[in-house]
């Protein structure tokens, strides 16, 4: 017996190194079906984060003494090139498609839903490109110039990384509605905090797990409450990232916000990451014109960025708008427009007529600028105070940072959206003509339509009131009702 046990050990000595050498070195990588369920091997894990994985030797091996045997990396990832990229816990592979998840926390237990996340994860070294939809949940242009620029993508023939969320307030979308469950703007809530009201802990989620794994960041959005807007971004151009950003994006006009706090682009820019706003038409439709010009003007900033070899020409040069205002009705009743998004008015234009819907008595909205209408309200019921036109003034960087520095530091500059104080600073020369200015209201949210490239001038209504007739409209009974007193919340 003891004879027998030793010559079993002495064959296993031998025989152990040689059977090791002559071994084929096998592939460690997992199955397919297990890789797409998202389940690696720990060689593949070792092998991304270019680590050696090692064989385990056999019982054989250790009885002989044998040294492990290394590995190789998996051929398919090249330790110095592109690495797997890493989001929301999960890896996408370089040259893949991948759609995640993100999961805000404000809903119970499992009646929420995940919003999706699609992410495109080039074979090639690159930027990484953030592309946010319907953070207001009712703005649906950004969700198909989105869907579009992500699925038209081939990620073999990518430098970089695309991250497309096209419904951030999956729950606003759901109901129709601009806001959260809990009636706020999300976008006033970033970057968020942990520990805030509901709008702030989903901000502070999304932009934690989405928003920081971003080099350049475009959110995009439309008109609100009956607004429209002409394709245009909103950009901070005294950071010159993002004039650098803003250039990219070929002959989409540009005009000149530092953005309202809270606002995704403010947070993104406050964060050291690049961010533009990129506006496009009015809310609850879908317009293609506005996601034709989204999508081209999305797909030259990427070619600029060295990220596709898809080349999108412009006929125009991009106009720069450093200054804009708002038009506002001096009178109630029925708005009529004469004008459209992208429109060249001078001063005296008629931009539109005001109606009193009982006395048929008519108000002319003439532009007390020399401009571009980048913005305005469609048709409706307005009151007087309304901001119904907005123009964009094309003056000179220069004179906007003097501007800026000879402002107060607590007077609040003009922004871009709807519940945003925006302050009207009429040109000097024009003070007199321009309503004293009112601080600390409601501004509407610029919105406006894509021009179809034509430039006519506005023409003038001939069947307005007799002078005789100018009674302010908001004088009549109909109109000037003291409103019931609203009771307060329970």
């Amino acid at each position: 017996m003891i004879n027998r046990i030793i010559i079993a050990l002495s064959a296993a000595a031998l025989s152990g190194p040689a059977a090791i050498a002559q071994a084929p070195v096998t592939n460690s990588a997992p199955e397919p079906a297990l890789e797409e369920a998202g389940v690696s091997s720990a060689s593949t894990r070792a092998a991304s984060q270019g680590e050696t994985a090692t064989a385990a030797p056999s019982a054989a091996d250790v009885a002989a003494g044998a040294e492990p045997v290394a590995t190789p990396p998996d051929p398919e990832v090249d330790p110095d090139g592109v690495q797997p990229f890493q989001l929301l816990g999960q890896s996408v592979e370089p040259g893949t498609w991948r759609q995640l998840a993100w999961t805000a926390s404000y809903h119970f237990g499992q009646l929420g839903g995940a919003t999706p996340v699609l992410i495109s994860h080039g074979a090639q070294e690159g930027p990484v490109l953030c592309l946010t939809g319907a953070v207001h949940g009712d703005e649906l242009n950004g969700i198909e110039i989105i869907r579009r620029v992500v699925h038209s993508l081939d990620p073999k023939a990518l430098s970089g990384t695309v991250i497309g969320v096209p419904i951030v307030n999956l729950a606003g979308f759901q109901r129709n509605s601009r806001y959260l469950p809990d009636r706020r703007d999300l976008n006033r809530y970033f970057p968020g905090s942990p520990t805030g009201s509901l709008a702030s802990r989903v901000a502070y989620s999304f932009f934690t797990e989405v928003i920081e794994h971003c080099d350049r960041l475009a959110d995009l959005h439309t008109g609100s409450f009956h607004r429209t807007n002409l394709p245009q971004l909103r950009a901070d151009l005294t950071q010159p990232a993002v004039v650098e950003l803003s250039r990219g994006f070929g002959g989409i006009a540009v005009l000149h916000t530092e953005g309202a706090k809270g606002t995704l682009r403010r947070a993104a820019v406050d964060s050291g990451i690049p961010a533009v706003t990129l506006e496009a038409g009015e809310p609850l439709r879908l317009q293609p014109q506005q996601v034709d010009q989204g999508v081209r003007g999305i797909e030259t900033l990427m070619h600029q960025l060295g990220m596709i070899d898809r080349e999108r020409r412009w006929s125009t040069p991009q106009p720069v708008f450093y200054e804009s205002y708002w038009v506002r009705s001096d009178h109630g009743g029925i708005l009529l427009t004469l004008v459209r998004v992208g429109d060249v008015v001078t001063e005296g234009t008629v931009l539109g007529t005001i109606t009193d819907p009982i006395t048929n008595v008519r108000h002319e909205v003439r532009s007390p600028y020399r401009g571009r209408i980048l913005g305005m309200a469609l048709n409706q019921v307005v009151m007087p105070g309304f901001a119904a036109f907005r123009v964009g003034i094309q003056t000179t960087e220069e004179a906007v940072q003097e501007e800026a520095a000879a402002q107060p530091a607590d007077e609040p500059s003009v922004e871009d959206t709807d519940e945003a104080t925006e302050t009207e600073r009429p040109p000097p020369e024009r003070a007199e003509e321009t309503a004293p200015r009112t601080d600390g209201e409601d501004a509407p949210e610029e919105e406006a339509e894509e021009s179809d490239g034509k430039v006519p001038q506005a023409p003038v209504n001939t069947d307005a009131a007799p002078a005789q007739s100018s009674e302010p409209a908001d004088s009549s009974p109909a109109l000037s009702e003291p409103e019931e007193p609203v009771a307060p919340d329970p």
